[in-house]
Formats: structure tokens, C-alpha cells, sequence
């Protein structure tokens, strides 16, 4: 069994690694802050003190971290992943960033005689526990094939999309539909809502009728119970969006709603929600609507 370093131990790393483990793996394991590795620790992944250091002692090192800074501070210098990396490596970036960045990098990585593939993820916190991530690979079909049974565990489906920078392509096409979505199921509540209909029983008929879809069924819950912890903030949010307003820039592409829901998460940080679920979006809409009225 091939050994493996996991690099960003966060909400969603965290979780991928413990199915890791519990598969058999034998894992190494990095993150900026130990305290939130201890459990891990414990649950037997070796810590290492650099992403150098796990790249050095993995054979294939994954990592996901929050956005494109981030991800150059744990890849770059003396002590980052490409430091640890050599013929024979492969290195699994899981994050959403800039595919520009990714492209980069995957130039870089070959140049030490490693490979690199990108796999963002479709689904959150209970589809890593529950291994049904829908998995985006982009990168060389033969580390895919090396990589896939890793995948295999966290998964239940693998979708190969095709080169570096393609499948970040991809995440960011599906995240930008994810608040766009919410927002108009979210104005329909307030409507029915201000007509006299109950909130919850407006969101009920609304995710039972045929304008409903998996990803408003997945977190528009949320507006009548937000979960004890965040799975994804309005902060997070707002930087897929304005990645997706980057590369359709760069590509030529107008996305018009895209622009107006980044207001929506702009105006949310301003009102003190960045760091809540971006299901809080409901609460924008709501207070920006009470603000027209008066």
C-alpha cells in the first residue's frame, strides 16, 4: 500500500484523513496549527513539522487549503511541498484556487520529476464522513489511474475532466451556481413569507416543487437552523465567486449574476456575517429588504 502526506488538516482535511486512516493508509500529516492535528495524532497519522517534510515521506501528498495564498505558502521556499518532491512523487492539490496558479505549479512539479494532479470536490462535511465526494481530477490519466484507489475511499464518483487547470475550471463553474441558486430560492421564501405563509412551510413547498435542486435541498435548511459548525462561510464563498469573475474574465465569458451575488457576499461581510455559513445570505436578502421598505 503506497504512503500518503496530507498537507491543510482543516475542516474538510481533517475528515478526509481520518477515512484515510481508517482505511489502512499509513499517513503523514501537516498543518499550520498542531493543536487541530492531535486527534489525528492520536488516531495514528505521523506528524511532520514542514509540507517538506510529509512530501519527503509520501508517495503520493494531497493537500487542501482555504485559497491560492495559501496554497503558495505550504508549495513554495526551502521547507514548502515542492522542496520534498522527486521522480516518482505524485502531489494532489484538493483545493479550489486560481487555475492559473495550478497550471504553474503543475510545471513546476514536473520539473522535479514529480506528477500533479488537482482533484477539487463536489459535497461537504457529511459527504467526506460518509465517502460520497464527487471527485474532479485534472492532470495525466496515468497518476489518475496510481492515485484512484486513494480516491476510491472518499468518493463515490471519480470524474477525469482533463488537464491541469481544467478541473478547477470545472469546481468554479459548479460553486458559482451553488449562492446564485440560493438566493433565488431565498427571495421566494421572503415572498411567500411576507404574504402570510410560514417560513418553514414556505421553504417546505418550494424544496418539494420542481424548482428545487439538490444543492438548495443541501443548505436552504440552514436558514431555519444554521449547524453548530460552519461548513462553508460566506467568506469562502466569496472567493470561489470572485475566482469564477477572474477566469471569466480571462476567458471572455459575462456572468452577470455571478457580479450580483458578489455584492450579495460583500454586503454580508459588511454586515458583520462573513464568517457564518453562506447560508446567511437569507438573512442579506432579508434585512436588505426591510431596508427598502423603510
Amino acid at each position: 500500500m503506497v504512503s500518503l502526506g496530507f498537507v491543510g488538516l482543516g475542516l474538510m482535511g481533517s475528515r478526509i484523513v481520518k477515512r484515510l486512516l481508517a482505511a489502512g493508509y499509513q499517513v503523514s500529516g501537516f498543518n499550520r496549527t498542531r493543536a487541530k492535528a492531535e486527534s489525528l495524532i492520536q488516531a495514528g497519522m505521523q506528524w511532520k513539522d514542514t509540507p517538506r517534510e510529509v512530501a519527503q515521506a509520501a508517495d503520493i501528498t494531497l493537500s487542501m487549503v482555504t485559497d491560492t495564498a495559501a496554497l503558495s505558502s505550504i508549495t513554495d521556499g526551502p521547507d514548502g511541498i515542492l522542496a520534498g518532491l522527486s521522480a516518482g512523487k505524485i502531489y494532489v492539490d484538493m483545493s479550489t484556487v486560481s487555475p492559473r496558479l495550478i497550471r504553474e505549479l503543475a510545471g513546476r512539479v514536473a520539473a522535479t520529476g514529480a506528477q500533479m494532479l488537482e482533484a477539487p470536490v463536489s459535497g461537504s462535511v457529511s459527504a467526506v464522513e460518509a465517502g460520497t465526494l464527487i471527485i474532479y481530477v485534472g492532470g495525466d490519466a496515468e497518476a489518475l489511474e496510481r492515485v484512484r484507489p486513494v480516491f476510491e475511499h472518499l468518493s463515490q464518483k471519480i470524474i477525469h475532466v482533463g488537464g491541469n487547470g481544467q478541473a478547477i475550471a470545472t469546481k468554479i463553474a459548479i460553486n458559482l451556481n451553488l449562492p446564485i441558486q440560493l438566493v433565488a430560492l431565498f427571495e421566494a421564501v421572503l415572498l411567500a413569507e411576507r404574504s402570510g405563509i410560514p417560513r418553514a412551510a414556505a421553504l417546505d413547498a418550494l424544496l418539494n416543487s420542481v424548482a428545487a435542486s439538490t444543492a438548495m435541498k443541501y443548505r436552504a435548511p440552514f436558514i431555519l437552523k444554521m449547524p453548530d459548525e460552519v461548513w462553508f462561510s460566506a467568506d469562502m464563498m466569496q472567493k470561489d465567486i470572485r475566482l469564477a469573475l477572474e477566469l471569466g474574465e480571462e476567458l471572455g465569458v459575462s456572468l452577470r449574476t455571478a457580479e450580483l451575488v458578489n455584492e450579495l457576499l460583500i454586503t454580508a461581510k459588511e454586515m458583520g456575517y462573513g464568517a457564518d455559513d453562506f447560508a446567511v445570505l437569507f438573512t442579506v436578502v432579508e434585512q436588505l429588504s426591510v431596508r427598502n421598505e423603510a
